[in-house]
């Protein structure tokens, strides 16, 4: 085995993660050289941008300098060597302490295991550099807690990167790692792609297994990789989907690679494009850059079907067994305490407005009209590849407030996301232009049951369609 020459470590958003794994199998570059550039680079930005909320240097190194062991003994370290990731704090990674972003959790041990993903993901060779930044259990879409305070966006460093995966991804849209570990129980994967520029997918439910133990949120959340470009996130997917026992809901793995399969992804041939799902105001300089994405499409000949006629995406289902059902009893012996007051403001406001609401009759009709809602949503997809729809309908919000559509403040300026959970559904965000002030903006794709490989070609496809520059160009570095 050819000793590794330790090149100069280029910025990882200049290059794609295959490529870097290339470089370290092909001894181009060490892993340690490698996770020491993201460890420098986090030094440099991190004080500013906020995304990682603990870090283990040495940790980090040793790792690598393994990595690096068995290449020189010509061993096979996996799909993913010498990758350095950060992995979102609310699933465990071995010596970090898993906060969830609470301040009932600062005190928290380290973890004594690592999640199933996060194993697989160092199984395949994979660096764990630390935790980070999500809000206060990933419920909000908006990358804030009192813990360790808000996140910033690379893109603009007024605005939020979104939630509840936003750490995440503004360490990677910095470019102080390639990939990183998310979640998705509401958005919270595809809203801080698009507002980081980045393309993302919420796979279908089970396909990424949760825990140990599984998710409180199993009935709408699931875990899964994030990095800048499609390609990247199907490569990491393949080292980290497939059934595990501690994930009752966990799906076979597919019968072939997902990122072989965009070597050559397959053009959609007929698409839905709702501009608004469910019929109410969406930000006009978002619509008419998600538009003139699908008239690109339409142009190299998918045809486009557009249609403006309301679909109800329940949201009252979905705030009954998000926040009543899976959060607020996680709190409710917070409520009357002094431990209340250490809860996010916007957090506790959302408790205290579920918990009157919720009981046992209507988490069960909550459940049954999610239900019907994916019976419904099949009906509309009937004959489409896809379903297209802005990711977000409005423009991202400063730190701490409301995002704004056509310039006015708007509390639901992520309401389309949740329709592909409470159906379970796969969906995805890619970067589809830029707004007037130069934020990205996200054009969301939902699939048909179990169709992840559809979103991904249909990404991938858009991907090399637009050909857009998605490096964020921060004035900090």
């Amino acid at each position: 085995m050819t000793a590794a020459t330790d090149t100069h470590v280029p910025d990882f958003r200049s290059l794609t993660v295959e490529d870097l794994v290339g470089m370290v199998r092909g001894r181009v570059l060490t892993a340690v050289a490698v996770t020491e550039h993201a460890l420098q680079r986090i030094g440099e930005l991190n004080p500013t941008v906020n995304a990682f909320v603990a870090v283990d240097g040495e940790a980090a190194v040793v790792q690598a300098a393994a990595i690096d062991e068995q290449l020189d003994k010509g061993e096979d370290v996996g799909l993913l060597a010498g990758v350095p990731i950060g992995v979102k704090d609310l699933s465990d990674a071995a010596g970090f302490a898993t906060t969830r972003g609470a301040v009932r959790h600062r005190n928290a041990g380290p973890a004594v295991g690592d999640s199933i993903e996060v194993a697989r993901l160092k199984a395949a060779g994979c660096v764990v550099l630390g935790k980070t930044n999500t809000p206060e259990y990933g419920c909000m879409a908006d990358t804030y807690n009192p813990l360790f305070g808000a996140t910033l966006n690379p893109w603009n460093l007024q605005r939020s990167p979104g939630g509840s995966s936003g750490g995440t991804a503004a360490a990677i849209a910095s470019g102080m790692i390639p990939m990183g570990t998310g979640s998705d129980g509401g958005g919270s994967i595809r809203i801080p792609s698009a507002v980081c520029g980045l393309s993302g997918i919420k796979t279908s439910q089970g396909r990424v297994p949760s825990g140990p133990p599984p998710s409180g949120l199993i009935d709408l959340s699931c875990s899964g990789p994030m990095a800048r470009l499609i390609r990247d996130v199907a490569l990491c997917l393949d080292s980290v989907v497939g059934p595990h026992p501690a994930d009752v809901r966990s799906l076979p793995a597919p019968r072939g690679s997902w990122r072989r399969a965009l070597d050559s992804p397959r053009v959609p041939a007929r698409l839905l494009w709702m501009p608004s799902i469910n019929g109410e105001s969406v930000d006009s300089e978002i619509v008419d850059v998600c538009t003139a994405a699908v008239e690109s499409l339409a142009y190299i000949g998918v045809e486009v079907v557009e249609s403006n006629t309301p679909f109800n995406i329940e949201m009252e289902a979905f705030m009954q067994m998000f926040y009543g059902g899976l959060i607020a009893p996680l709190y409710l012996s917070l409520r009357g305490t002094d431990d209340w007051a250490g809860v996010t403001d916007r957090l506790a406001e959302m408790i205290d407005k579920t918990i009157d609401t919720v009981s046992v009759s209507s988490l069960f009709e909550a459940r049954r009209c999610a239900g019907r809602l994916s019976i419904r949503l099949a009906e509309v997809m009937a004959g489409f590849d896809v379903l297209l729809a802005p990711t977000v309908v409005g423009q991202t919000p400063i730190s701490g407030e409301h995002g704004t559509i056509n310039g006015e403040p708007a509390e639901d300026w992520v309401r389309l996301t949740p329709l592909a959970n409470l159906t379970r559904r796969p969906a995805g965000s890619v970067c589809c232009g830029f707004t007037s002030d130069g934020m990205p903006v996200g054009l969301q794709v939902i699939g048909h049951q179990l169709d992840d490989l559809t979103i991904l070609e249909t990404i991938a496809v858009i991907e090399d369609l637009l050909a857009l520059d998605t490096v964020a160009p921060f004035a900090f570095a």
